[in-house]
């Protein structure tokens, strides 16, 4: 069973003094379990309480040096007879996984080489060491390792012994369990020291021509963010050393263990490296730096207050990255990719406030569908508007007051909110009421009296935003800083100009623009000079699909008009990828062969014209998820190159897939190439193919109970093709019927097998099975994203 609220406050009133000594035997990754040694120091003052261990077998126990028996139920260690201070040693061997949840396990097939990484989170620190698994009793831990002696091993601080194939680290300061770390294995690595502090960056021995090829980059952003943590936040960088790992198989994007951070190593791609994915590694690199402070130097309470850790780090990812990493155009990707998002998940059934009371997630099986969009994206923004409504020398003298208190212990919103409150004389508590305690946004709507813009809010929420106006040419001649409440806002000097409100994405609210405004969109989206102010709009056309007041058709044919002049090679990547892989599917009342053709048309014709290699890249990725023109993709596979560009190892698994999906290449056809991208590729460019018996096979993939979560994904994205509604029938009712029990190896892979689900229509049949699905008993977390689903298409 999940642990659950009551059950968590009244451990921590019990227990206290905690510490750990962790000692993990990884010295034979090829058996089906490792072997797992830990001392838990702890004083009770209840004659019982319970432990977490999942899953162990060959247990010893013992207590104060006497071997007990205690219950196990698979989760639990119940212990009995305490009170005062207890030593609580407990021996098992525990099971390697495929799922990212726990000692994951993965084989490169580049070269045969193992690599093990603990990824932790909700309830998933037990399956690594036995503990007391909940955020409100953070320790200190003293990891040892047994490994390959030519393995690198990684954990969360220093280490301070190390030889014959044995680690042992320095211990850390308090810290929650869910987030203690060890990886292994025979990594390539860069390291140096800044700041008088070890770092390094990490990835598999077969991608190490790629971390040679970023590392400048890499070491030059983490050091720029670390740096300008120093100078805005008052509270030294609390740990010893500073690791970064590119990682396989992790479910989250990265993770932000103490000291030692892990991303998922898609983020270090093989070929070029593309624009969006380097804008999107900074965001992600000072997200999770940001986390040292947010999460790790002080962590909530309960997981209610999961906003205080990820809002606060997705909005200084963006800000960091800007500010210290040169990225300005990684907030690009926020307002066009992730916050249109959060305007989605924000109007379905399972919205929650960002800040949710304690009894609104009465377990951690809840906590785990909090986190979202909500907690991401939506408070990201509704953090960037907090700055902009509040001053931004206000907000970080109440942050930096909440770290100093809060250092190394545990936190509330309440505790955030009184320090917020103590740093300025704004009425902080009545903002935080309607923005962070209620669902739902508000919408700003220009209208015109005569000439004149007025400006509306419909809503509850005050908001601060800049408002920009244009000439006929789309050449911008003013900007407002504007604060829209109860009363509408006439804007006398914008007289006769297109506006745009909220013009650089400073709040969470929907915009609807005035009838001139918007045919002047229409019209010249593409020559407006500001990338995020198109990125707005972008995001404001295609809500407009999404709440069916634009047709899709119609929005195909402004794509077909504007994106081919689109500057930002960020924003060709995202449109495109979330129209087709979000929208337009589920908006258009028939086939989407039609405007799969204006999308190829839009995404050939911006190629022809590209400035850049990202640009091109860009382009050509569009192109090759949307064309019928095989001669052309064929072109490009024989060439290994559109013209003189190579295709990188992504475009062309891509340019295969399509190629497969549209029958013009059979399995032989399909050649796989060595590593983990090539082994993914072929995977989903397999599933791809539009015949029963390549379905069949790609079912048997996703079924295996052993499939690993990559793997997983790679072979439903291939299968589920929008084009291939008819055929697919049959696997949309298996994946209905099949996939609850997938889901039962735990929320983290749960999670994936929700979002990998078909992005198509469903017919009544299946709308019956899925209605009947959600009326039983399904997992937590699939239920939400299933609830999630049945919104979208409704």
């Amino acid at each position: 069973m999940s642990l659950t609220l009551a059950e968590a406050r009244a451990r921590a009133a019990s227990i206290s003094e905690v510490s750990y000594e962790v000692d993990i035997d990884l010295t034979d990754p090829a058996a089906d379990r490792f072997g797992s040694r830990t001392t838990v120091r702890f004083t009770s003052s209840s004659d019982r309480t319970f432990v977490e261990l999942t899953a162990a077998t060959d247990l010893e126990v013992t207590l104060d040096g006497i071997p007990l028996e205690p219950p196990y139920d698979g989760r639990r260690l119940h212990l009995a007879g305490l009170g005062g201070r207890h030593v609580l040693t407990v021996a098992a061997r525990l099971p390697y996984v495929t799922d990212g949840e726990g000692m994951h396990r993965t084989v490169d097939p580049a070269d045969g080489a193992t690599y093990l990484g603990a990824y932790l989170g909700l309830d998933v620190a037990q399956r690594l060491f036995c503990c007391f698994d909940q955020n409100d009793l953070k320790a200190p831990v003293t990891t040892t390792v047994s490994a390959d002696p030519g393995w690198t091993v990684l954990a969360n601080g220093r280490p301070v012994r190390e030889g014959g194939g044995r680690w042992e680290f320095a211990p850390t300061p308090p810290i929650p369990v869910a987030l203690v770390c060890v990886v292994a294995g025979p990594w390539a690595s860069v390291r140096w020291e800044h700041a008088g502090l070890p770092f390094g960056w990490h990835a598999r021995a077969s991608l190490a021509g790629e971390l040679a090829r970023d590392a400048d980059e890499l070491r030059a952003v983490t050091e720029a963010c670390f740096d300008h943590y120093a100078t805005i936040l008052d509270e030294p960088y609390a740990f010893d050393s500073y690791d970064q790992v590119f990682v396989p198989g992790l479910n989250w994007g990265a993770q932000e263990q103490p000291g030692c951070v892990i991303h998922r190593d898609e983020m270090l791609p093989t070929g070029r490296l593309p624009e969006d994915v380097r804008l999107l590694r900074g965001a992600v690199i000072a997200h999770e730096m940001a986390h040292m402070w947010f999460g790790d130097l002080v962590t909530m309470t309960w997981w209610e207050d999961t906003w205080l850790q990820e809002s606060f780090a997705d909005y200084m990812g963006y800000r960091v990255a800007a500010d210290a990493a040169g990225m300005p155009g990684a907030l690009l990707l926020h307002e066009a990719g992730r916050k249109p998002t959060a305007y989605v998940a924000d109007e379905r059934r399972s919205t929650h406030p960002i800040a949710p009371e304690p009894a609104d997630v009465p377990d951690v099986a809840s906590a785990a569908t909090i986190f979202d969009a909500i907690s991401y994206a939506k408070g990201a923004s509704v953090l960037r508007q907090l700055v902009t409504w509040l001053g931004d020398d206000a907000f970080l003298r109440g942050l930096n007051t909440y770290l100093r208190r809060h250092r190394l212990a545990n936190a509330t919103l309440a505790d955030f909110v009184a320090a917020l409150d103590e740093a300025t004389d704004r009425d902080v508590r009545s903002w935080v009421e309607v923005w962070l305690r209620r669902t739902g946004f508000d919408t700003l709507r220009v209208e015109r009296d005569g000439e004149v813009p007025v400006l509306h809010r419909d809503g509850v929420r005050p908001h601060r935003v800049r408002v920009t106006a244009y000439d006929d040419a789309w050449v911008a001649t003013e900007e407002l800083v504007v604060d829209v409440a109860d009363e509408p806002v006439p804007l006398a000097e914008l007289a006769g100009r297109v506006v745009v409100p909220n013009s650089r994405g400073e709040t969470f609210a929907r915009v609807v623009l005035d009838e001139r405004s918007a045919a002047a969109v229409d019209d010249g989206l593409c020559r407006i000079d500001d990338d995020l102010v198109r990125a707005v709009l972008w995001t404001v056309l295609l809500d407009r699909v999404w709440t069916r007041d634009l047709d899709a058709a119609v929005f195909a044919e402004l794509v077909a008009r504007h994106l081919p002049g689109e500057r930002s090679a960020s924003l060709v990547t995202v449109v495109p990828d979330r129209a087709l892989g979000r929208v337009l599917p589920l908006r258009l009342p028939g086939p989407v062969a039609d405007v799969l053709g204006s999308l190829a048309g839009a995404c050939g014709t911006g190629l022809l014209h590209a400035t850049s290699p990202d640009h091109a890249t860009a382009f050509a990725t569009g192109f090759a998820a949307t064309t019928r023109d095989t001669t052309t993709l064929e072109s490009w596979l024989v060439a290994d190159a559109i013209g003189t560009l190579p295709l990188t190892p992504g475009l062309r698994w891509l340019v295969v897939r399509r190629l497969a999906a549209l029958g013009a290449l059979d399995a032989e056809a399909i050649e796989r190439e060595p590593g983990l991208t090539g082994d993914l590729g072929a995977a989903a460019a397999l599933a791809a193919r539009p015949t029963r018996a390549a379905k069949d096979q790609a079912w048997a993939v996703v079924a295996d109970p052993a499939v690993g979560n990559r793997l997983l994904t790679a072979t439903l994205t291939g299968l589920w093709s929008v084009e291939q509604t008819d055929l697919l029938a049959p696997y949309v009712e298996r994946y209905l019927r099949e996939a609850p029990a997938w889901a039962t190896r735990g929320d983290g892979f749960a999670q994936v097998i929700g979002q990998a689900r078909p992005l198509l229509p469903l017919t009544p049949a299946q709308w019956t099975l899925l209605d009947a699905q959600l009326a039983g008993d399904l997992p937590v977390v699939l239920r939400r994203s299933w609830a999630d689903w049945a919104d979208d298409l409704g």
